[in-house]
């Protein structure tokens, strides 16, 4: 009997260790995979080890070793870059201004500006360029717009949106989207999605009244937070989609949990702040997170 008390003590430990070891990032194991414990002294008996399945442990389930992660019940999504693909529009139009200048607009000077309201990102475009003597952030944004305005009716949806927006729309889960683009731009952006832009709840967009700051400012996504039916949510229940470092930052301090779907060209070291980041939306599950599965997968 004090063999078998003995050994349920180590084995308990050891058990503590690998939730340890899951919980920290240092161990990933795959569902329905073998995690084997380190032997275990000699002393105690064959048939007490068979007894308990020797020091094998059957994971049917990440779940299972894994603390679980909060319980979601609202969904807050950024636009650009993760719902309509427009990035590649600031980009394109940001390279011709500073070509003008003999500059190249690159990922450095990129990432500073994503996910920020209109004028903060002028703000960094003409003076971390180096260009404010001979262009002002307001007289940026007026070239800016005039070029975009053409553009962003043509922007498609991102991959793995409709399925996914879809998805939640007929499972009851709440949605909103919380943009930096101003009003204007969002109408212009969004004139060809109305059918995945109707199954939102609300838009809080960057020019709202109740948005002091922009990313990684944590105001967008309380304000969105605060205008479910329910009034304000819970930040613990809200899983945000971003793209840019801003907004993951943004999420993370207004207490919500983030899943990230960054450009390829992002470096990876941008990563580090969210809690899952994948290449693309057609890559999220549900039920990871303890929302309901697709159907399909289901089935």
């Amino acid at each position: 009997m004090l063999r078998i008390q003995q050994f349920k003590v180590v084995s308990t430990r050891l058990e503590s260790q690998t939730q340890h070891l899951f919980r920290n990032k240092q161990l990933f194991i795959k569902p329905n995979s073998l995690i084997r414990y380190p032997a275990i002294s000699s002393n105690i008996s064959t048939a007490n080890s068979q007894s308990i399945s020797s020091n094998l442990i059957m994971v049917n389930s990440i779940d299972e070793i894994s603390t679980k992660r909060a319980s979601i019940t609202h969904i807050l999504f950024d636009m650009d870059g993760l719902l309509l693909d427009t990035e590649n529009f600031y980009s394109q139009v940001q390279e011709e201004i500073l070509a003008r200048f003999g500059k190249k607009f690159d990922w450095s000077l990129k990432v500073k500006m994503m996910g920020a309201k209109a004028l903060e990102s002028a703000k960094i475009f003409v003076e971390e360029s180096g260009i404010s003597d001979s262009l002002t952030p307001e007289q940026f944004l007026v070239e800016r717009e005039d070029m975009l305005q053409h553009l962003f009716p043509t922007c498609k949806l991102m991959p793995g949106v409709s399925r996914l927006v879809h998805h939640f729309h007929k499972s009851g889960i709440p949605m909103a989207v919380a943009t930096g683009s101003n009003e204007r731009d969002f109408e212009l952006k969004a004139q060809n999605h109305g059918d995945i832009l109707s199954m939102m709840h609300h838009i809080v967009n960057g020019d709202d009244h109740e948005v002091k700051q922009g990313k990684p400012s944590p105001d967008i996504f309380l304000a969105a937070a605060r205008r479910f039916e329910d009034g304000l949510v819970d930040p613990r229940k809200i899983l945000v989609f971003e793209d840019a470092p801003a907004g993951v930052a943004a999420a993370k301090k207004a207490g919500m949990s983030v899943v990230m779907v960054p450009d390829p060209g992002l470096d990876s070291s941008y990563h580090s702040g969210a809690d899952q980041v994948l290449s693309s939306l057609s890559d999220f599950n549900p039920a990871e997170w303890g929302l309901p599965p697709f159907q399909d997968v289901a089935s």
